[in-house]
């Protein structure tokens, strides 16, 4: 009636008299209880005089019984949520409640609800509440002193930090504050099982943390706590205190910290010294740098001392020393120390640097030994890396610029010792060393260029030359002339000469790491121009020669292309420069070759080999995935009619020996055909919003190709790229035209013939470019795909085909080249046809009956294992028959479909532990190197489930396992070990 406004709540106050004046305290509150369950649903509804009469009301309830005392709560927190409380009301609500109720006697529920209008008030009344002055705060400490639960405590932290931050008066009261809340430090609190309210002992130590680092009011209190805990023995309790030490420094100044900083000093020193926790190691690394960066932020008057420069000064007193000792025992946690106080400010890290950099010189020179150089050397790596923060070196600040000639003396010097460590950490000095503006000078660059190109080149050990090459692709875009000068046309000409006194091996690593040096310092628009000309020009080279590896070759300098182009991708300029330069380059190369092999079939044939071929998928495809739809748009204009129509005019020397028409018949026009692969890397990578000319004409001629061409390759080359094609094609009449002409095609093919092998590849590509998009047609194909398992011809190949469907493919049809694939693809695809494998499986003969098999692990190895998990129950019958079926591929795709179902489902996998147990050892045994691998990870994995369950089966398995310690196989070996090892261990004290 109150709701609908046929009542009043004052009309319904005088109907509950007889009850409200009841001289029953269980009836009085019965009165009370359903006044107030009506004022918390309508007190949106009330006008204020009605207000001010009911808290008249309730005030003078809290007076009452104890019984009644939760009901005038509930109703008072209908009436703090109230608009229309007249002035002053919150104030005397407030006064009544501290004065009349002893909140910490009362239940959980109803000191929580004494916090809610607490809060309710603070958030809409907080003038009022402050002219209270001190008075409110100390009502709110007698409220909340003794709190024990945790749901009301974080209620209580927060009714604090709103206290602080929003400038309520704390009096006297400050220290009482501090010590109602500071009780609870450290936090020691597990929630019990299954608890419904999910308050975790984080939630609590991040909401008492935030009381007690609101205000340096408290620090003179909290500081002596603080250092107390962390001296305690209780790592939990170390942990606590450093980290909110940690917040307290954001808001501390020299005043607060002062007369503590020798106390915290010593803690933080004694524990890096000496603990073992990594944990500890680290959070008072942090404390440190946070009171350093706290010290640096504090301004200075002249008549105060700097609180920074004696509190460095003391850490550099009890560390410096140690760099120094010949044992170097407390070298690392000494440097750690020095680097994470050095690291708060500008003004830290010259005061610091000032001190420990030039005694860091003086002891390399003064060890000998490689491993001592390194551990020096680490260490000033660390300290250079802290200047990496401010960038530019300053003159006259920094001892660095000061040093210059010594620190690059020792670095150059770790460049060329015979240590690969010490030159490992010599090349990332040098990297930092070249990030800091206008350190180097033109002489350092150049001994840098030196020593990059030796030891890329030269170097024996592939670690530092691999190193080497990544550095210079790091300075490369700093100082772009140096490297596009000096050490591009060194390398230019080292690709070039041909040393007679070095062996063929040596002349081909040393060409391969030329090759990765170019790609590596590719970093850069300015260097990519010209290098680019000098990998081209030696692809060229190598084509034009007679070499027998001149194919590996080949493949190697398009590696380094694709490197390029990768690093070329996010630059607008250079990507475009790239594909100009290189996709035409490629394209004149294959063709010309293509166009000989017609004419003359000895020369260029290393260029048309499947591995180079292979190779030059990944550049075109890099080279045209991220151009802009108006570039790509231009490219395709030529590309497209290049391969339909033989137009050559854009190609860079394009006088062929005959026309290229690589979708006419012919058996001299076998070499032209190849090179659709080129054609599916370009056309397969454009941008979905890029349209293609001709496309109908070109997918008919891909359709032709794929399902008429002798060559393996290129028939799988042309259903890839009708595939791809087909995936990215808009909806409508033209794609299902295309589609029924392809299904016309392919069902012939299937049926019978020479090409049935290249019908079903057309099968399975067009079938993954569908599913991909969920196409409605995909569900057809996919049906044609299980009828063909109980093929024994086609059988095994379309088992594998649920592979093709289910895997990321590297070169089409994947989100990289802008494939239409969408996310849960592969669960759609399991929750369709599942069930129809298995159905098919059952209905089978027993010849065929290992092709459902393959296939269904298949799926099951690439689908997300959480979905696995799911359906477990219901496959787990078939994936212990899989593991007896005698063809390997369905035995290792099994196994390692059961492996992590063995860690992540370990109760459904205990009800069959017998029959895997038995199938495990069984594969030990296996003549395929793979599944015993394979085997003794699931053997290892078993170990995982309930230990009651495997205790019956652990004299059999170790016995099983100790024949595979002797396998001929080293990685064998390995596994049985690793296995044997869990099983020795199993049900062990503490395991």
């Amino acid at each position: 009636g109150v709701k609908d406004g046929r009542w009043t709540v004052l009309q319904l106050v005088e109907a509950l008299g007889s009850s409200l004046e009841n001289t029953d305290p269980w009836t009085r509150g019965r009165g009370i209880q359903l006044l107030s369950r009506v004022l918390l649903q309508c007190y949106s509804l009330l006008q204020e005089k009605e207000v001010l009469h009911l808290v008249l009301f309730y005030e003078n309830r809290l007076q009452d019984h104890h019984l009644v005392i939760p009901s005038v709560l509930q109703g008072l927190r209908a009436l703090s949520m109230c608009e229309v409380l007249s002035p002053g009301l919150a104030v005397s609500v407030l006064k009544a409640i501290f004065q009349e109720v002893h909140v910490q006697s009362l239940l959980q529920l109803d000191r929580y609800t004494v916090y809610s209008i607490i809060t309710n008030f603070m958030g809409t009344r907080e003038e009022e509440l402050k002219g209270l002055g001190a008075d409110f705060t100390f009502g709110f400490i007698q409220v909340m002193d003794g709190e024990k639960d945790p749901r009301n405590l974080l209620v209580a932290f927060q009714i604090v930090r709103d206290l602080i931050a929003k400038n309520y008066s704390l009096g006297p009261f400050v220290e009482e504050l501090f010590e109602v809340t500071s009780c609870y430090f450290p936090i020691d609190f597990t929630p019990p099982p299954n608890d419904p309210h999910g308050i975790q002992r984080e939630d609590l130590i991040l909401s008492l943390r935030a009381v007690l680092a609101s205000t340096p009011q408290f620090a003179e209190f909290l500081l002596p706590l603080l250092i107390e805990k962390m001296d305690s023995d209780l790592q939990s309790a170390k942990l606590d205190s450093l980290q909110t030490l940690t917040a307290c420094c954001a808001i501390y100044g020299q005043k607060e910290l002062q007369e503590f900083l020798p106390s915290l000093w010593s803690s933080l020193r004694r524990d890096v010294f000496q603990t073992a926790s990594e944990k500890v190691e680290a959070e008072c690394l942090a404390t440190l740098h946070a009171l350093s960066a706290c010290l640096s932020r504090s301004v200075l008057s002249s008549d105060t001392e700097d609180l920074l420069d004696s509190f460095l000064s003391s850490i550099l007193q009890d560390c410096r020393h140690h760099l120094c000792e010949p044992d170097m025992k407390l070298v690392w946690p000494s440097a750690k120390l020095l680097q994470a106080a050095a690291g708060a400010s500008l003004r830290a890290y010259h005061h610091v640097t000032r001190s420990v950099l030039p005694l860091l010189l003086e002891q390399y020179t003064k060890h000998p030994q490689s491993s001592q150089r390194r551990t020096i050397l680490e260490m000033l790596l660390g300290f250079l890396e802290l200047q990496q923060k401010w960038g530019h070196v300053e003159e006259d600040e920094s001892t660095l610029l000061s040093l210059r000639a010594p620190v690059c003396s020792v670095v150059f010097s770790a460049l060329t010792d015979s240590s690969v460590q010490l030159q490992l950490v010599g090349i990332r000095v040098l990297t930092v060393l070249g990030s800091l503006e206008g350190f180097l000078s033109p002489s350092d660059l150049e001994l840098v260029v030196d020593h990059l190109m030796r030891l890329a080149l030269r170097e024996e050990d592939s670690q530092s030359s691999e190193a080497a090459m990544e550095a210079a692709g790091s300075l490369a875009p700093i100082y772009p002339k140096v490297f596009s000068g000096h050490m591009v046309p060194r390398l230019e000409e080292e690709l070039q000469s041909e040393r007679e006194e070095e062996s063929s091996r040596d002349h081909h690593l040393l060409r391969q790491r030329c090759l990765q040096a170019l790609a590596a310092m590719s970093t850069h628009t300015s260097i990519v121009r010209e290098t680019i000309p000098v990998l081209l020009q030696h692809l060229r080279k190598v084509q034009k020669g007679s070499e027998a590896g001149n194919a590996q070759d080949m493949v190697s300098v398009c590696q380094s292309l694709h490197r390029v182009a990768l690093q070329c991708q996010q630059d607008t300029e250079g990507c475009w420069y790239y594909h100009q330069a290189v996709v035409p380059c490629l394209l004149a190369m294959a063709v010309q070759a293509a166009t000989q092999e017609s004419t003359h079939p000895l020369r260029g044939k290393a260029l048309l080999e499947e591995e180079v071929l292979a190779a030059m998928v990944p550049v075109i495809s890099a080279a045209t995935t991220h151009l802009s739809p108006e570039l790509a748009a231009q490219s395709v204009s030529h590309v497209v009619p290049l391969f339909l129509d033989g137009e050559v005019s854009f190609l860079p020397q394009n006088s062929f020996p005959c026309s290229f028409q690589p979708f006419e018949d012919g058996e001299c026009l076998e070499a032209q055909r190849r090179l659709v692969v080129l054609l599916m890397a370009f056309v397969c990578s454009l941008p979905r919003n890029v349209a293609i000319p001709q496309q109908e004409r070109l997918l008919r001629e891909l359709l032709a190709l794929s399902c008429s061409c002798n060559c393996p390759f290129t028939a799988t080359t042309a259903a890839k790229c009708f595939a791809g094609l087909v995936n990215k094609h808009p909806a409508g009449q033209q794609l299902d035209e295309i589609l029924q002409l392809a299904v016309n095609r392919m069902e012939p093919g299937l049926a019978q013939g020479p090409r049935r092998t290249q019908a079903l590849t057309l099968l399975l590509w067009v079938t993954k470019a569908l599913v991909l998009r969920y196409h409605p047609l995909s569900s057809r194909l996919t049906d044609k795909l299980l009828g063909l398992l109980s093929d024994t011809e086609l059988g095994p190949a379309a088992a594998d085909g649920f592979s093709l469907l289910m895997a990321e493919s590297p070169d089409v049809l994947h989100k990289g080249c802008h494939a239409d694939a969408r996310i849960m693809f592969r669960q759609r695809f399991f929750t369709d046809n599942i069930p129809k494998l298995v159905q098919g499986f059952h209905g089978a003969g027993p010849d065929v009956k290992a092709n459902y098999l393959k296939g269904l692990s298949h799926v099951l190895n690439h689908l997300p294992k959480p979905v696995l998990v799911t359906e477990l129950p219901t496959l787990l019958s078939l994936l212990l028959e899989a593991l007896s079926c005698s063809d390997r591929v369905v035995q290792l795709s099994t196994l390692s479909c059961l492996q992590p179902l063995l860690l992540e489902a370990p109760q459904i996998m205990s009800l069959h532990v017998d029959t895997l147990v038995t199938k495990f050892l069984s594969l030990t045994s296996s003549p395929a190197m793979a599944v015993r691998i394979a085997a003794l990870r699931c053997a290892h994995a078993l170990t995982s489930l309930p230990t009651i369950v495997l205790l019956p089966y652990k004299a059999r398995v170790i016995r099983a396992l100790a024949k595979p310690l002797d396998d001929k196989k080293r990685l064998v070996r390995k596994e049985a070990v690793a296995a044997r090892g869990e099983w020795f261990l199993l049900g062990s004290p503490g395991r």
